[in-house]
C-alpha cells in the first residue's frame, strides 16, 4: 500500500505546476481584529499576528499554493530530516485524520509531500468550522472549490458539515454547500441566525442523502421542506418526501403549527425531533406528528407553554414506538396527559416532566404501573408529587437509573428509604432543595453504591 500511494503522490507532484490548486489560509478567513497591535486567535487556538489593518472591515482570505520544488531545492542543503519524515504515508495518514479542519490547511503548507497527504479525500469527510468572527461563507467556498478539483463541481466525499456558532454565516454559505456537496448526511448550523428557510430548503432538496439536520437558534427558519422547483419535478409515485432521520429546531422561535404540519408531512422517517422552547406551538400541531411520523422516537417539547394534555393524547398515539420524551415546564399538563402517555407508550425510557406543577402522586403511579422499563425520571419543581408516588415507583420500575426530586417540598425520609431498597441501580439522585434526614440520604448511598447524590443539605457528607 505504502509503494502504491507513493507513486499515486509522485504522479500528481509532476502535475502539480501544471494545475492552479490552491490551499485556504491557516486563519481559515478571520474577521481582523480591530487593533493593528493585538494578536489573533485561530481556530486550533494558537495566536497569530493580526493582519494588515490597511482594509478594516474586510476578511483575511489569503490562498497559498502548494510549496514548490524550487524553494524546496534552495533549502535542502540547510534541510535536516526529522523523524517525522520516515514515516510512510499510510502512518501519516492515520495522524492526520484526528486533526481540525484548519489544523488539516496548516499541514498542507508545509511541504509538498504533506501537501499531497493533507487533501487526500479521505480526510474530507467531514468540514468543522468554530468561532463567532470566522467569514463562513468564504471559508466553505474555498474548501469546497478545492474538494471539487478531482470531480469538478461536485465533492463525492464530503457527508459532515459543522459550522454551529458561525454567526456570520448566511445563505450563500449554504447554498454552496447544496450545490457542491450531494452526499452530504449531517449538517448543523445551531445558532446561526443568518441562515433562512430558502437555503435550508435548497440543502434538503439537493442532498437527498441528508439525515441528520440541526437548526437551533435560526429565528429565521420557520418550517422544512423541499423547493418549488424540486416539488414540481416529484412525481407523484416518487412522493415529495425528504429523508431525515434527526432535527432539531430547538430556539427557532418562529416556528407556529403550520410550519411543523409541512414539517410532518415532507418527513415521515423522523426517529428524533427537538423542538425546545418553540412557544408558538400548540396542541394542534403534535395531531400531523402522530400521522405522518410513526417511526418517532424521541421528542422533545420542553418550554412549549402552549402544550396541554390534548397535545399528549396525540403524542400518546405513537403507541410502542416512543422511547424519550420531555415535557419540562408545560405548565399546562396535567395527570389526565400523562396517563395517556403512560397507556399507550409502555416502553418509555425517558421522561422529563420538570416544573408540570398538575401532576400529582396519581399520575406518577399509573406512569410506573405502565412503563416499567423507565431509565431516567425528572419530577423536579412537582409540589404534589410526595413519597407516595416514590413508593409505587420504587416498586414497580427496578431498573430506574436517574431520578431527579429537585424542589419537591413533599419528600421526606420514607420516600426515600423505598428508593434505596427498591432501586438499587439508581446512579444520580437530585435532592436539591428537599427537606430530607440525611440517614436517609445515607440509606440511599448503602444501597445504591453507584449512585451520585446532589443535595443541599450541610449535614450529609
Amino acid at each position: 500500500m505504502g509503494a502504491n500511494n507513493g507513486k499515486q503522490y509522485g504522479s500528481e507532484d509532476s502535475d502539480l505546476s501544471m494545475r492552479t490548486l490552491s490551499t485556504p489560509s491557516p486563519a481559515l478567513i478571520l474577521i481582523p481584529s480591530p487593533s493593528p497591535l493585538s494578536p489573533q486567535t485561530v481556530p486550533n487556538g494558537h495566536e497569530s499576528p493580526s493582519p494588515s489593518p490597511t482594509i478594516p472591515g474586510e476578511t483575511v482570505a489569503l490562498v497559498h499554493a502548494p510549496p514548490g520544488t524550487q524553494g524546496c531545492k534552495r533549502s535542502s542543503k540547510t534541510h535536516h530530516t526529522v523523524l517525522i519524515d520516515f514515516l510512510p504515508d499510510p502512518v501519516l495518514l492515520q495522524v492526520f485524520a484526528h486533526l481540525s479542519t484548519p489544523q488539516l490547511c496548516r499541514c498542507a503548507r508545509v511541504c509538498r509531500r504533506w501537501y499531497n497527504l493533507a487533501w487526500d479525500p479521505r480526510l474530507w469527510r467531514t468540514i468543522r468550522l468554530t468561532g463567532e468572527s470566522l467569514y463562513a461563507d468564504r471559508a466553505l467556498k474555498i474548501l469546497t472549490h478545492r474538494l471539487c478539483q478531482d470531480t469538478p463541481n461536485v465533492c463525492l466525499t464530503l457527508e459532515t458539515v459543522v459550522t454551529s456558532g458561525c454567526r456570520r454565516l448566511s445563505d450563500r454559505g449554504l447554498h454552496v454547500v447544496a450545490q457542491s456537496c450531494p452526499e452530504l448526511r449531517h449538517l448543523e448550523v445551531a445558532g446561526c441566525y443568518n441562515v433562512s428557510n430558502e437555503a435550508v430548503f435548497d440543502v434538503v432538496s439537493r442532498c437527498p442523502n441528508l439525515e441528520h439536520l440541526d437548526v437551533s437558534g435560526c429565528p429565521k427558519v420557520t418550517c422544512i421542506s423541499l423547493t418549488q422547483e424540486t416539488s414540481v419535478q416529484l412525481s407523484p409515485i416518487h412522493g415529495q418526501q425528504i429523508g431525515l432521520r434527526y432535527l432539531d429546531m430547538s430556539d427557532c422561535v418562529s416556528l407556529e403549527d403550520e410550519g411543523l404540519r409541512a414539517i410532518a408531512s415532507h418527513c415521515p422517517r423522523l426517529t428524533h425531533l427537538y423542538l425546545r422552547r418553540c412557544s408558538r406551538l400548540t396542541d394542534e400541531a403534535l395531531r400531523q406528528l402522530a400521522l405522518h411520523c410513526p417511526a418517532l422516537r424521541e421528542l422533545s417539547l420542553s418550554d412549549c407553554r402552549l402544550m396541554g394534555d390534548f397535545g399528549l393524547r396525540e403524542v400518546a398515539r405513537l403507541e410502542g414506538r416512543l422511547r424519550y420524551l420531555s415535557v419540562a415546564h408545560c405548565t399546562r399538563i396535567t395527570d389526565v396527559g400523562l396517563r395517556y402517555v403512560a397507556r399507550y407508550c409502555p416502553r418509555l425510557r425517558y421522561l422529563n416532566a420538570r416544573g408540570c406543577e398538575g401532576l400529582t402522586d396519581q399520575g406518577l403511579g399509573h406512569l410506573a404501573r405502565s412503563c416499567p422499563r423507565l431509565r431516567s425520571l425528572d419530577v423536579g419543581r412537582c409540589p404534589l408529587v410526595s413519597d407516595m408516588g416514590l413508593e409505587v415507583l420504587a416498586h414497580c420500575c427496578l431498573g430506574l437509573r436517574r431520578l431527579s426530586l429537585r424542589g419537591c417540598e413533599s419528600i421526606t425520609g420514607r420516600g426515600l428509604r423505598a428508593l434505596a431498597s427498591g432501586c438499587p441501580e439508581l446512579q444520580m439522585l437530585n435532592v436539591q432543595e428537599c427537606e430530607v434526614p440525611p440517614e436517609a440520604l445515607r440509606l440511599v448511598r448503602r444501597h445504591c453504591r453507584r449512585c451520585v447524590i446532589e443535595h443541599t443539605i450541610p449535614a450529609f457528607y
